[in-house]
């Protein structure tokens, strides 16, 4: 359990040599309490949730839909309205 600025993440995590896979629940509400420079590949299971950039552009993430953000170069955050699984 990890607390946003508002709402909370929760995580499950396998780590394998060299690689992290992630299933992250967002609840209701939540944003992010900091900006996020590690590299991801990120795939919406259920919901809906808005990845916004440090330089203010967003994209908006539901169910099905893939993104890849890279290490250093692009600086993110995340929020969701009503909750989503990633």
């Amino acid at each position: 359990e990890h607390k946003g600025e508002t709402g909370t993440a929760y995580w499950q995590t396998t780590q394998l040599e060299g690689l992290r896979i992630r299933l992250v629940e967002y609840s209701k509400g939540y944003i992010a309490d900091h900006w996020c420079k590690k590299g991801h590949i990120v795939h919406c299971l259920e919901g809906e949730f808005i990845s916004e950039m440090e330089d203010g552009e967003k994209f908006i993430l539901t169910k099905g839909m893939t993104y890849v953000v890279s290490d250093e170069l692009s600086w993110h955050r995340s929020s969701t309205q009503n909750g989503v699984k990633l």
